[in-house]
């Protein structure tokens, strides 16, 4: 049987898990002015190579950099303190 503390802890979990998913839903463009900017100059051609095309993907790149670097420098921290922790 679970305590109080483990079952709110697991639906605040939950609900931050949830706003995160539904909030980078919305996140499909970048700022209005790049936005509008690139969609009048996007030729929706099939074969034609556009610079506009890769724009949003660069930005969501290098919107994720900073988050994956510091989860990789979390997942080291949570292991050395574990390790000085147990001794292993």
């Amino acid at each position: 049987m679970r305590s109080n503390t483990t079952h709110s802890k697991m639906k605040r979990i939950f609900a931050t898990l949830a706003l995160t998913v539904f909030a980078a839903l919305s996140v499909g463009a970048q700022c209005p002015m790049c936005k509008a900017a690139l969609t009048s100059n996007r030729d929706h051609a099939k074969n034609k190579p556009v610079v506009g095309n890769g724009i949003n993907k660069g930005i969501l790149m290098l919107l994720a950099t900073p988050y994956v670097l510091i989860g990789t420098a979390g997942v080291f921290f949570y292991q050395y303190k574990r390790r000085q922790k147990y001794g292993k």
